[in-house]
């Protein structure tokens, strides 16, 4: 493609990231086309293939590289109360939601049979799940149950915020106060063992 600026193969695939984010957060997944994301990266079709085999993998490597990104933006600090920590951890995955609505209604929607996309998400939520897990100090039994309880408050989480991206019938700020609120509802008859 003439004009085409000459980028080592790590700077490219970047580039073509970046194009890919950023259609696929301003249009819905279907209105999105490998063509489009070449001529907007200005690159030949050839060279976009060549980085990614089709539109379901570079999704994939987009919603990856958010998934790092929102990983290492929320790390938990013992020393801060679990609710404080758990709020801010789920403002900037709402700010994300909110400003790639299209990216996170496709995830969980239109791709929610793609396998390599559920195992971005399942491995997000195994991540997170680990984090939280390991902010108390728990053995044996004690640690399993919390651990269920973690996972299923995730998932609870996960389809809350999904939901409401689709159709926000109630606030922001309600959405995550309801899911703070869920974690230590369901914490609360741990609360022996669970002491934060």
């Amino acid at each position: 493609m003439p004009g085409t600026l000459r980028l080592a193969s790590v700077e490219r695939r970047e580039q073509l990231l970046g194009v890919g984010a950023e259609l696929f957060a301003a249009r819905a997944y279907e209105d999105v086309s490998m063509e489009d994301v070449a001529r907007e990266a200005a690159v030949s079709r050839a060279l976009l293939y060549r980085h990614f085999a089709s539109k379901p993998r570079l999704f994939a490597a987009v919603y990856q590289s958010a998934a790092d990104r929102l990983l290492s933006e929320v790390q938990l600090d013992p020393a801060v109360p679990l609710a404080q920590q758990v709020a801010a951890g789920l403002d900037a995955h709402i700010d994300y939601f909110v400003a790639n609505r299209n990216t996170v209604l496709a995830a969980n929607r239109v791709l929610a049979g793609d396998p390599t996309v559920q195992a971005i998400i399942s491995g997000e939520l195994a991540t997170l799940r680990a984090r939280l897990l390991n902010t108390f100090e728990l053995r044996g039994e004690s640690r399993a149950a919390t651990s269920a309880l973690l996972t299923s408050w995730l998932v609870f989480v996960r389809v809350l915020c999904v939901e409401w991206l689709a159709q926000p019938s109630f606030s922001r700020e309600q959405l995550r106060d309801s899911c703070v609120g869920a974690l230590l509802g369901a914490l609360g008859p741990t609360e022996g063992a669970v002491s934060r």
